[in-house]
């Protein structure tokens, strides 16, 4: 019998985890998916937008892979959103015009989009904008409708996977730093990190904003990583008028624009900004002034209202990788048997995660020249974990009487209750943050003033640890500075 082929996957984000997961569908692989953050998915994947592309965006000539794969993933997602339970809009998207040049980009990306194979598109007049988004600005002109765009939350998507990849037997290995290649007689034998030696036969370089660092540990990459920074505003769900489809402005070289959408929580959110910074400034996820003027001036231009800026209720900034040349890098290396990239995942990387993971799967394929074999047990399905909020009386009331932790609400702006905390602690959380983003508490309108101590109690209860130990995400983040106690006991003696 061949023994297994080692793969390690570096980077638990939306690419990675789909990576892993197309792995977990074949018995010749054993796959190891490597993430030096405490939780998954708080790189790159966390701060976006969101938005699953429809496809007409990208210039088939010039960004073949972000062109092609944008399409391919939109249409994967429709079926992955469903098997592994993933809360989804299919809400449509327009790109707004205002002038006629705005009009002429309009028929470039329509034309664009047909040569995408992207379905449905259609060009539409004021009115017809209207019909479908009541609270656009009067001032649009005309409109590029997109309707098979659509509107997922990043975090869940990523969590969805890799409790699938978990479940069918992938080793997530989480706060575990890459920080070397093992390489002997010009093939990958291994990686070298904070937690030991893993061996592997494959390395898939995933890693987003670092990939090009990765890339140059084993003497290779010929390509630079730069951080884009995109800053965001997001209201309280109550907080309108809202929209109901995706508004656009016309794209401009650098970026598809600010932004204005309602996430499948019910918030209104608008940005990003797009901000490019140096090399060094890989971590530079803070807010400025001018960028949080620059989204709410850019995203007032296309609706015809904003709720009050008292509504909003967080604001938070998000890297993307921008990669030399602008195109997904996707690729095999001659010089090292057994490294692929899959790096510059700027946007419409989200989108594109699906096709990516198949590209990859191909990849090895023609490496090896092999066929694999299905795992018959595969498992396609997950269920996230139940939301009380979602239920109905007579629901609520049948789940209380079978788990009582079902009755006492944590987190009252979410109504998050205790049994769904200890649900998200045993899938994997371990920090606040941990549970917010598996459960949705703390992303109220108080953002967890009043529940964030309710929450530590539970993690420190369930994981047996000092309540001073429990973080907000991870090391350094810790919400105390030891046992206050201790302060009484030497006041005694």
């Amino acid at each position: 019998m061949r023994r297994p082929i080692h793969v390690a996957v570096i980077g638990a984000g939306i690419v990675g985890a789909s990576i892993a997961r197309v792995l977990s569908m074949f018995e010749d692989f054993e796959v190891d998916l490597l993430e030096r953050e405490v939780d998954i998915g708080w790189g790159v994947s966390k701060a976006n937008t969101g938005i699953i592309h429809a496809g007409y965006d990208d210039e088939p000539e010039l960004y073949p892979l972000r062109a092609k794969l944008c399409v391919e993933g939109n249409k994967l997602w429709h079926k992955w959103t469903e098997e592994l339970d993933i809360p989804i809009r299919w809400c449509g998207s327009l790109v707004l015009a205002f002038n006629n040049e705005e009009m002429k980009i309009l028929k470039e990306l329509y034309n664009r989009g047909v040569r995408n194979k992207v379905k449905e598109l259609k060009i539409i007049g004021a009115e017809e904008i209207k019909t479908l988004e009541p609270n656009v600005s009067r001032e649009a002109e005309a409109a590029l409708w997109a309707p098979t765009a659509g509107q997922i939350s990043p975090w869940d998507a990523v969590i969805a996977l890799v409790e699938n990849c978990v479940m069918n037997g992938v080793r997530l290995r989480l706060s575990t730093e890459v920080r070397g290649i093992k390489i002997e007689g010009g093939c990958v034998r291994g990686l070298e990190t904070n937690r030991g030696f893993i061996e592997a036969d494959f390395i898939i370089n995933s890693s987003g904003l670092y990939a090009d660092k990765i890339a140059e540990m084993a003497g290779l990459g010929g390509y630079r990583i730069k951080p884009r920074r995109g800053e965001y505003l997001i209201f309280d769900r109550e907080a309108e008028p809202k929209v109901s489809r995706i508004l656009f402005p016309t794209p401009t070289p650098i970026s598809k624009g600010v932004v204005v959408t309602t996430t499948v929580d019910g918030n209104l959110m608008i940005g990003p900004s797009a901000q490019d910074l140096a090399e060094d400034q890989r971590e530079e996820r803070a807010n400025t002034r001018e960028g949080l003027d620059y989204v709410w001036e850019s995203a007032s231009k296309l609706v015809e209202k904003l709720p009050p800026k008292s509504r909003v209720i967080r604001f938070f900034a998000g890297l993307r990788p921008e990669p030399t040349g602008g195109d997904f890098i996707i690729r095999k290396y001659d010089e090292v048997f057994g490294l692929i990239d899959a790096a510059g995942m700027r946007s419409p990387g989200l989108t594109s995660a699906p096709a990516i993971a198949h590209m990859i799967l191909n990849i090895l394929k023609s490496t090896l020249d092999a066929d694999f074999k299905p795992k018959k047990c595969w498992n396609p399905y997950r269920r996230r974990i139940r939301r009380f909020s979602e239920l109905t009386p007579e629901e609520r009331s049948k789940l209380v009487k079978e788990e009582p932790r079902y009755g006492r609400i944590i987190c009252i702006d979410k109504m998050v209750t205790e049994m769904e905390i200890i649900e998200a602690i045993r899938r994997g959380a371990t920090t606040i943050d941990g549970v917010k983003f598996r459960t949705r508490a703390c992303m109220g309108i108080c953002q967890g003033s009043s529940c964030t101590h309710k929450i530590a109690l539970i993690i420190s209860r369930e994981l047996k640890i000092p309540l001073w130990k429990v973080s907000i995400r991870g090391p350094g983040t810790e919400i105390g500075i030891g046992d206050v106690k201790s302060l009484f006991r030497r006041r005694k003696t």
